[in-house]
């Protein structure tokens, strides 16, 4: 029987939400542009401390786990992550006794590490763009208002390329493949057994996709999963191939026999469809479409 992941708060115009930082820094032109999206719906919050700067980091990681807790436990409603990049992971052992939020936390790829821990602890998560990328993708805002919002499921996914034709249902859990992959042997990696598999990446070289991806599978992290719905493989390219990413991880994919269907509009590419991690959903890898059988909030 699956996991059934708790659902979130809803969300409603005019609500406090905290911006947070606990990765990389910034760049401000693109955070103000997505910052200026979010402030027309919300009442936009956050410290000074997320413009901080520590090598790699957006500050040290005292300052962004202590930031971090502060928004958890004020009266924000939901928290918004301003960058990926790298960073999340180093938070996770500060993290071990806070109670896990039922306020929404929206983000993805470097967030993976975070929704890892909500969804080890049966909370759902808000996979959608971070602020740096909403400003660049506004088509997508009303999707993930929708999502915050509204107490009915999300329209499906459609339009992505079959690789193993199927039909499969569970949670949908996962994100970025190797953020995910680094959560392995952790306390911090969910429960894969009847879920629906999220993956996407950026900047990782073909036989890199294939080592990341063998890794999860010699380490069964496959064993129990009903499919796997892939999204953006984006500057995933080996200009000296005479192969594509996509041929590689087609492959793999086949080689599980999982039912999968591929280019879903999820990740690093042109547009990042939100999506409700933990939710049940209905992967038909045979007309390539991916269905929202629940909403993420309720009242």
């Amino acid at each position: 029987m699956p996991v059934r992941f708790r659902r979130l708060h809803a969300l409603r115009p005019g609500d406090p939400i905290r911006v947070i930082a606990p990765a990389g820094p910034f760049d401000r032109p693109r955070f103000e542009k997505g910052l200026a999206l979010l402030s027309a719906r919300y009442d936009v919050r956050h410290s000074d401390a997320i413009f901080a700067r520590h090598r790699y980091l957006a500050g040290d990681d005292a300052s962004r786990l202590a930031d971090f807790k502060d928004a958890l436990a004020d009266d924000s409603r939901a928290l918004f992550l301003a960058r990926g990049g790298y960073g999340s992971a180093r938070l996770l052992p500060g993290l071990r006794d806070v109670a896990v939020p039922t306020k929404p936390i929206v983000g993805f790829s470097d967030a993976t590490s975070l929704n890892g821990w909500l969804a080890a602890h049966g909370q759902m998560a808000i996979h959608a763009p971070v602020i740096t990328q909403l400003g660049d993708q506004p088509q997508v805002a009303e999707r993930l208002f929708q999502l915050l919002e509204s107490t009915q499921p999300l329209p499906p996914l459609a339009g992505a390329r079959p690789l193993v034709e199927g039909l499969a249902e569970g949670p949908l859990l996962g994100g970025n493949l190797a953020v995910f992959s680094r959560l392995l042997g952790t306390p911090f990696m969910p429960k894969l057994d009847g879920a629906v598999v999220l993956l996407e990446d950026v900047t990782e070289k073909p036989y890199q996709l294939d080592r990341i991806f063998t890794h999860l599978r010699l380490a069964g992290a496959f064993e129990g999963v009903k499919g796997i719905a892939l999204g953006n493989f984006t500057e995933c390219e080996d200009r000296h191939a005479d192969y594509a990413s996509t041929e590689v991880i087609a492959d793999l994919v086949r080689d599980l026999g999982l039912p999968c269907a591929a280019d879903f509009p999820i990740g690093h590419g042109a547009l990042n469809q939100p999506v409700p991690l933990g939710a049940q959903v209905r992967l038909d890898a045979t007309r390539g479409t991916l269905e929202f059988l629940e909403p993420a909030v309720e009242s």
